[in-house]
């Protein structure tokens, strides 16, 4: 795994050839696994891209949610109001790397669960040593509770639904939580373009190492029985040295049973979607694309999976309207 975490870090450095953002708060948020190379054979010719920078992409405020607030590790947003079920049960995303445009995304459409982002810097690497202690997580779990029970005056505020989302980067802690005892709670993993693995040593070429990312084929087959939830998205971005998300997506559907399957549709924020696999609670999406905004893009995937998937199934308590006048 070392000698994954350092590849990503010099991918990371690479990103100092790119065209500088805008400085503002997303400039610093530079994903980790940026080559540019081209996509896989089958991505259409990327097009002139149309609408908003993916990287800069408009701020709607934080609507029914409060503004950012400390907790153990991160940053928390919840609901001015509501979001609380009386027996006192809240529902939680943790979400990894790049979590301002992650918020702008998810108070769109999340109805009144609760958020916590997390920033660590750049690569794999920082994730992983964070979350390597078993007692960080749920000590941040502690937290968030802690800080709904003051919210919301309910002394039995607790987390009821709990789900793992990363982009880029982040999958690094979400691979740490996973093989814990805390593990077992989470109950639904979004990885937007997010999940990568080395290449196994002495394997055919391009054959993934399997043993790294066999948590996550666990819970993908759990996905596949309705047992879980598994959202995953991939782009057209080849790497330097590591294996791609879209490799990493074949072969996480191959082991489930199943094939990506080619589509064609318009996505979110200029994301052309060129494969999926669907089987019980297991999504797949794939992307051409293979520059910065088509990486940065899958960020925009926040609000379609939390009303799509998230808030249905969870039936979260809404969020009441609040008036701003900011």
């Amino acid at each position: 795994m070392r000698s994954l975490a350092a590849a990503l870090v010099v991918a990371a450095a690479a990103l100092l050839a790119w065209p500088a953002l805008a400085e503002d708060a997303d400039a610093q948020l530079a994903p980790s696994e940026e080559p540019a190379k081209t996509a896989e054979h089958h991505a259409p010719p990327r097009k002139k891209r149309d609408g908003p920078n993916p990287c800069m992409t408009p701020d709607p405020g934080f609507l029914d949610y409060d503004r950012w607030e400390n907790v153990s590790l991160g940053q928390m947003v919840a609901p001015v109001k509501g979001g609380v079920r009386k027996g006192g049960g809240f529902d939680l995303v943790v979400h990894f790397h790049g979590h301002e445009p992650a918020r702008k995304e998810f108070v769109k459409t999340a109805n009144g669960v609760v958020l916590v982002g997390i920033d660590l810097g750049l690569g794999s690497g920082p994730y992983e040593s964070r979350f390597a202690d078993a007692s960080v997580f749920p000590r941040l779990i502690e937290s968030v509770e802690e800080k709904m029970k003051k919210r919301s005056g309910n002394p039995k505020a607790h987390v009821q639904h709990l789900a793992l989302m990363s982009w880029s980067a982040g999958y690094g802690a979400t691979s740490q939580i996973l093989r814990q005892p805390a593990g077992d709670k989470v109950e639904a993993v979004i990885l937007l373009d997010s999940l990568h693995a080395g290449y196994q040593e002495g394997g055919a070429k391009g054959e993934v190492r399997a043993a790294q990312i066999a948590h996550f084929v666990d819970y993908a087959r759990l996905a596949a029985k309705k047992k879980r939830l598994m959202f995953l998205s991939h782009s057209s971005i080849i790497p330097p040295g590591y294996a791609s998300t879209t490799e990493v997506a074949r072969h996480v559907v191959a082991e489930v049973g199943g094939k990506m399957k080619k589509a064609t549709r318009k996505d979110v924020l200029g994301l052309e979607m060129i494969s999926r696999f669907d089987k019980g609670d297991l999504h797949v999406r794939g992307y051409g694309g293979d520059d910065k905004p088509d990486h940065c893009a899958h960020l925009g995937l926040v609000a379609s999976v939390m009303k799509v998937y998230l808030v249905p199934r969870w039936k979260t308590p809404r969020a009441r309207p609040v008036k701003r006048d900011d």
